[in-house]
């Protein structure tokens, strides 16, 4: 049998993101599930069943405290994560922390605080799975070969359309999520961006609104119920109210490069994908453009000919993200030594929110804001 390195608790074990995360953590031969922390009885007792876990609770510092569980994963709403990480480094505990990472860059700046002085070491990772796709993958290997020239502007589309029947969920309710549609969706765009340029926004302009209509009040429901309910929700009398986040931005940024940023979020349901490619990247010497629903990357340059540079196989999902990237990622530092791979951590999640709290800021406010 295969040595077990990675004794997992999982906060939020039954929600959107930790379901899924729990079905890959089970198919890794290296990891075992010890615990679990839901708010709901019914669906953390049926997930204790499946994944044979010793351990449920609703309270999370039993996971934390838990004496056989030394990797945490944080997938609970946005306002718990920052109690839960500083108790896991104080615990000695490697964690994997959903985006965004706080409620604000106060907090996340104290989690990264709180691990970057670890002693020994605590392994610490951010799942901005975007850096993960092929096709921006391979965006950044032609723009760090300079194929682009100097980069002057960016583009990136995210648009993630929700039907308007859709129930409310937490995500709709700034008392626990980050700046809404901004920092859910716009941590990833802005990660990669910034991952691919090798640059920092320094200052950010951005326009936010609640488009959406008034949705279902359904009360506690998870966001993988709401899209179920999504149908019968709009055909029986129910109360609506209008979320209380932004649910499409478009945000201008300056880049510490001096290029120049444009990024349009979406959770709307009439701003749909496939249109236009998600990214572009316009550059002194040639432009490009990498999109993974179609899984091309095609440059132009000052000539205006057009060129296909890939042409992979649309990617809608990805592989097991914990036996791909998250494991091997952290497995070193589980082992005492340092991990020789380039990952996503709780430094870039600081720099997430830094970014979409100026974005929000900005949208409140009307006018330029700092980064």
């Amino acid at each position: 049998m295969p040595e077990t390195i990675f004794k997992v608790g999982v906060l939020g074990a039954t929600g959107f993101i930790g379901t899924p995360y729990r079905e890959e953590i089970k198919a890794c031969k290296e990891a075992r599930i010890i615990a679990l922390c839901a708010r709901r009885r019914d669906l953390l007792e049926a997930a204790a069943k499946k994944d044979g876990a010793s351990c449920i609770t609703h309270n999370w510092r039993e996971v934390v405290t838990h004496p056989d569980v030394n990797m945490v994963i944080v997938a609970t709403p946005d306002v718990l994560h920052h109690e839960a990480i500083i108790a896991c480094a104080k615990e000695g505990k490697h964690v994997l922390c959903e985006k965004p990472i706080g409620m604000h860059a106060g907090e996340a700046g104290e989690m990264w605080e709180a691990y970057r002085e670890s002693t020994p070491p605590l392994g610490h990772f951010v799942p901005f799975w975007t850096r993960y796709v092929e096709v921006f993958r391979l965006a950044r290997e032609i723009v760090h070969a300079g194929e682009l020239g100097k980069i002057r502007s960016t583009v990136f589309r995210w648009h993630n359309p929700r039907p308007d029947d859709m129930p409310l969920t937490w995500r709709d309710d700034p008392q626990i999520s980050s700046a809404g549609t901004i920092a859910d969706v716009g941590s990833h765009a802005y990660d990669v961006v910034r991952w691919i340029i090798n640059a920092e926004a320094t200052k950010v302009l951005a326009h936010g609104e609640t488009l959406t209509p008034d949705k279902p009040d359904l009360g506690a429901i998870n966001l993988r119920e709401a899209i179920e309910k999504s149908q019968s929700a709009r055909e029986i009398e129910v109360a609506r109210k209008r979320g209380g986040n932004f649910d499409y931005a478009s945000i201008s940024c300056e880049f510490s490069n001096r290029a120049t940023g444009l990024f349009v979020l979406s959770h709307t349901s009439h701003m749909r994908k496939f249109l236009a490619p998600e990214l572009e990247l316009h550059g002194t010497i040639a432009s490009l453009s990498a999109d993974r629903y179609s899984g091309k990357i095609i440059m132009t340059k000052a000539n205006n000919q057009v060129e296909t540079r890939h042409e992979l196989p649309p990617s809608f999902g990805f592989k097991n993200r914990f036996s791909s990237y998250v494991f091997p990622a952290l497995k070193p530092i589980l082992e005492g030594s340092k991990s020789d791979k380039k990952y996503p951590n709780l430094e870039d999640g600081l720099r997430a929110q830094q970014f979409t709290d100026a974005a929000h800021l900005s949208a409140l406010e009307g006018k330029w804001k700092q980064v």
